[in-house]
């Protein structure tokens, strides 16, 4: 399935969002509630409808930015959110993205490029983070499919991209994760710092 901007849009406008949940996942709001610093400057890629932002927001985060090629989902997101600062809105190609960043957030971003993408979107999260930065999030422990998103994977298989950049790595299964996706997540934790 050759992916592109129309083909997201496409989904979005005809509700093709099986991955949308409707609401944050447990395993990430419960990761948010023990955040202390309001203003780290924070990624969400490929971000959909993004409730994930709808929450950082409500809990009082300031430095938001949201990526998605998809003009609809970051359309669906404004209009739920009108005081969310437009300039935050990123309506672009992940992987020509530059900037900075002190966290980025990981949820069914990378189950949706093709595999073959996978080293080139764990050698762009350690460009944006920096030397500081966090990478946190969710990832399918479960095959999923072949031909098109979403993408499945392993954690040995997840192990292998990220030990080759990152110095500490953590992942393990979620054990908050909703009902339909029990024993099929894995939480990750990665950055270069030493705690």
């Amino acid at each position: 399935m050759e992916l592109n901007n129309k083909i997201w849009n496409d989904r979005y406008l005809t509700n093709d969002t099986g991955w949308d949940i409707g609401h944050i996942s447990n395993p990430l709001k419960e990761y948010f509630n023990h955040l202390e610093n309001k203003e780290l400057k924070i990624l969400i890629p490929g971000c959909g409808n993004c409730y994930e932002a709808e929450y950082l927001v409500s809990q009082g985060f300031t430095n938001v930015h949201l990526i998605d090629w998809a003009r609809e989902a970051l359309d669906n997101f404004q209009n739920r959110n009108p005081e969310f600062p437009s300039s935050n809105l990123i309506c672009s190609d992940f992987f020509e993205h530059s900037n900075n960043y002190d966290l980025i957030i990981e949820q069914t971003f990378f189950c949706a490029i093709n595999p073959n993408l996978r080293a080139s979107y764990v050698v762009k999260m350690k460009e944006l983070l920096g030397g500081s930065g966090k990478l946190i999030g969710l990832l399918f422990n479960h095959k999923l499919y072949s031909n098109r998103p979403p993408y499945g994977g392993s954690k040995r298989e997840y192990l292998e991209f990220f030990t080759k950049h990152f110095k500490n790595v953590s992942i393990e299964k979620a054990y908050n994760s909703i009902e339909a996706r029990k024993g099929r997540e894995l939480f990750i934790l990665i950055s270069n710092l030493n705690k």
